[in-house]
């Protein structure tokens, strides 16, 4: 049996070093906003208030996907070192922005939905309860804003750059916490078209403005929804080879005339980090670790893997397997 130390040749699968500052502005805005919802439907069963207890509840979708992200944070800090994650556990907070997406996209539609009913069947307002409800709202959403805001490039979350100015994985920083703004910011907006059509209302008599209102805030949050789906699923499904680190792995390693890419893979393992299988073909093969050496100018290459085949003749197309590490 081989009993020679190969922990030099081990590499870590450990590809995100967290986002501790954000972590604990999710954990903040949590408490927050369900101690809002808390307060909101006991005032509104005390008082009949229809407007407090629908508030309170609509707050309660905030808290739930401001829980999941807070719980993909803890989740992928404890399960960090787990041999089962081949990569890392940093696409749990990618999967928690999803979700997290398509639960503001539902809120969004419900929206549109409950305004389209407005505008066909008007029901009377009480406008000044309801200015008082959506100035709260708005004073405890643009609070939880400032404890997440700033967070999304923690000071150990950069992506990785090289010196060919190029900056990967750009919008990739933390979609965690990315999921968990947007929330804060959708319900921002809402208060603030609620406040604006309440005020035109109130002194104008115009009714119809709260309803319209709705339905700009749903189509903007919708807007905003899609967004975060494509960025997530992108990062999930492992559609990565669009981006230019593809072409730069090429450039790197046909950059000799000799070798040509047959067969490449990329994916992205961390924020502005990916890892690679290349295959190559050359007529003068070297091993695996020389053409390591030369991608690893592009420091967001975190894991290469190199399959080196010989060709017969002049050209590099005829496949002969030679070394693979």
């Amino acid at each position: 049996m081989h009993k020679t130390d190969n922990r030099r040749w081990r590499e870590s699968h450990d590809f995100d070093t967290g986002n501790a500052s954000g972590e604990r502005g999710t954990r903040r805005v949590v408490l927050l906003t369900a101690t809002m919802m808390a307060g909101e439907i006991a005032a509104g069963w005390l008082t009949n208030s229809m407007a407090l207890l629908a508030d309170g509840w609509h707050m309660g979708t905030h808290v739930t996907a401001l829980s999941i992200t807070a719980f993909a944070y803890w989740y992928s800090r404890r399960h960090a070192a787990d041999p089962r994650f081949a990569f890392g556990t940093w696409k749990v907070g990618v999967l928690a922005g999803f979700s997290s997406a398509v639960i503001l996209g539902v809120v969004a539609l419900y929206m549109a939905y409950e305004s389209v009913v407005r505008v066909m069947n008007p029901l009377p307002i009480s406008y000044d309860q309801a200015i008082v409800v959506a100035v709260i709202g708005l004073a405890v959403n643009l609070l939880s804003a400032w404890l997440l805001h700033g967070h999304e490039h923690d000071p150990d979350q950069l992506a990785y750059g090289h010196d060919h100015g190029h900056h990967h994985g750009d919008g990739y920083h933390d979609l965690n916490l990315r999921a968990a703004y947007l929330h804060v910011l959708a319900d921002a907006l809402t208060s603030v078209l609620a406040i604006v059509a309440l005020f035109g209302g109130k002194l104008f008599g115009w009714d119809w403005l709260d309803p319209v209102m709705g339905v700009v805030g749903a189509a903007v949050i919708t807007h905003w929804s899609v967004g975060l789906l494509r960025q997530t699923s992108r990062v999930l499904l492992d559609r990565e080879m669009d981006d230019p680190v593809v072409q730069e792995i090429r450039d790197v390693i046909e950059g000799d005339g000799e070798t040509v890419v047959v067969d490449l893979h990329v994916w992205r393992v961390g924020p502005g980090k990916f890892a690679c299988i290349v295959g190559l073909v050359t007529a003068r093969p070297e091993q695996p670790d020389h053409y390591k050496h030369r991608l690893r100018v592009h420091e967001e290459l975190v894991h290469i893997t190199v399959e080196v085949h010989q060709c017969q003749g002049d050209h590099p197309h005829a496949e002969e397997p030679a070394t693979t590490r």
